[in-house]
């Protein structure tokens, strides 16, 4: 396993120092297992972001969306779809606050959004194990159900946009659950080439990883029963954080206890986020294909920060993400390893 990066330093005359000359770090670091590449900057964080000069109102965005919102609780009954007979027979699933029902607009066949509470909005602090746990209960539910008469259905994603510079659509907390008959992309080239470390070194690389950045304890940020989280060396997207399980190689695998640590790691990392200034987020899992336990992977998922809601919003994704496939990071995964250390 290898940590590879190459580190440049551009100089510049910068008129922001009166034309003298400045030198930046830039990094080029390239992903373990996967090679993908992204570069680090951390002085592009100092940006002037003009769009950001004038905030918009949480308050007033949320007392906006309230209004017609199809998510909260006198409207869900009308407002959105139910499911078939065979997969639901009373239409939605339903686990505590969490509700289960067809997304209106898929981009999958089978595609559905799972609401984590029945308020309209909840700050990063506010959502509880008991919330998480039982959302991730219901959308397992209905994976295993829709499975049961898809076979071919195979590969889940749970995946979460929390408020608008995320790309959610509706600010009322929840989540979108995929069940595909082929991995994306980027899971085939995580499966192919955890299969391929497994058939040189007969070991699983998740579970290398892990042990391999505890040794170093740069980016290690704890740990409980069930699944380890880090900070990605080389990540997709600013402040990412990796959570890693020990036993799990699906998300059908997750028993309740799994659930509660998944849960529970979730509501730890989303206050620490809170407590450096985030807002919004992306949250994604990679899941193995259901009902099968290779030995070469591991269930894991990715959180990212967003940037804040603006007016006029600033996408942190521009031409090289989106067409390059290079990620542009503005924080050391190492800072964010030692802040999220002690809230884990």
């Amino acid at each position: 396993m290898e940590f590879r990066k190459i580190i440049a330093k551009p100089g510049l005359l910068s008129p922001l120092l009166g034309f003298q000359l400045d030198t930046q770090l830039v990094e080029y670091r390239f992903d373990p297992l996967t090679g993908l590449p992204c570069r680090i900057n951390v002085r592009r964080a100092e940006r002037v972001r003009q769009s950001q000069e004038t905030e918009v109102s949480l308050r007033e965005l949320v007392d906006r969306t309230k209004r017609n919102c199809f998510f909260c609780p006198e409207n869900i009954e009308r407002s959105t779809p139910l499911f078939t007979q065979n997969i639901a027979p009373e239409g939605r699933i339903r686990v505590g606050q969490s509700c289960v029902f067809p997304n209106l607009f898929p981009f999958a066949e089978h595609h559905v959004v799972a609401t984590i509470t029945r308020e309209h909005y909840l700050d990063l602090d506010e959502f509880s194990e008991e919330m998480l746990q039982n959302n991730i209960e219901a959308s397992q539910a209905w994976l295993l159900s829709v499975h049961s008469q898809d076979p071919e259905a195979r590969y889940p994603m749970y995946n979460w946009n929390h408020m608008p510079p995320s790309a959610a659509s509706i600010v009322h907390p929840h989540v979108q659950v995929l069940l595909d008959r082929r991995p994306t992309p980027y899971l085939k080239r995580l499966l192919e080439k955890s299969e391929e470390y497994y058939l040189k070194t007969g070991k699983n690389y998740w579970k290398d990883l892990v042990i391999e950045e505890k040794r170093l304890g740069e980016r290690y940020i704890g740990e409980n029963n069930s699944l380890s989280v880090i900070a990605s060396y080389a990540p997709q997207g600013n402040r990412e954080l990796q959570l890693i399980f020990k036993e799990a190689s699906s998300l059908s695998d997750l028993d309740a206890k799994m659930r509660r640590d998944f849960a529970a790691s979730i509501v730890r990392l989303l206050s620490g986020y809170k407590k450096m200034g985030v807002t919004s987020f992306n949250l994604s899992t990679f899941s193995g294909p259901v009902g099968e336990k290779p030995p070469h992977y591991s269930l894991n998922a990715k959180i990212i920060s967003r940037p804040p809601t603006t007016p006029f919003y600033t996408n942190d994704s521009g031409f090289m993400e989106r067409f390059h496939y290079e990620s542009i990071i503005e924080t050391l995964p190492e800072e964010l390893a030692e802040t999220m250390r002690p809230i884990l």
